[in-house]
């Protein structure tokens, strides 16, 4: 079995937030009225938290990829990159809500909407950076030849 690399991970994480906050922040500061500065900072609070938790949702979903179809994920059709891009957005969202609410200044209903907001434009966002990624970047497997 093959998986990305930690050092790949990072660089698939990095390059996936950057993306994300560039789209994200214009449109969080419209909906809030809010200036683009502030957006950042509230964003940027939960790219970091988001950092954390994408290489281990990535990894796991990965593995159990592998161990139920035998198919690493550059290779993933798209109903399980659909399938991926949403998973990753709804186990988030039990670590974005507190963030949206505490420098959100957000209730938990804003919080939350603001959440679904977020991961509507995210998992939209999720699925075609991983299929350019996955294209830039393909994981490459050995295959091993045993001499006789």
């Amino acid at each position: 079995m093959t998986l990305r690399t930690a050092r790949e991970r990072v660089i698939q994480t990095l390059a996936y937030e950057a993306g994300g906050l560039a789209v994200a922040t214009p449109l969080y500061a419209l909906a809030f009225g809010i200036e683009a500065g502030e957006s950042a900072l509230v964003l940027a609070a939960v790219s970091v938290a988001m950092m954390i938790w994408s290489p281990i949702h990535n990894t796991l979903f990965d593995l159990v990829e592998w161990r139920m179809m035998r198919r690493v994920a550059s290779d993933r059709p798209h109903s399980d990159r659909v399938l991926h891009a949403v998973s990753h957005e709804v186990t988030a969202a039990v670590v974005t809500v507190p963030i949206l609410m505490l420098l959100g200044d957000l209730g938990f209903v804003e919080a939350l909407v603001a959440d679904i907001g977020l991961s509507v434009v995210y998992t939209i966002y999720a699925y075609a950076f991983h299929c350019f990624y996955d294209r830039l970047r393909p994981i490459q497997q050995t295959i091993s030849h045993q001499r006789g």
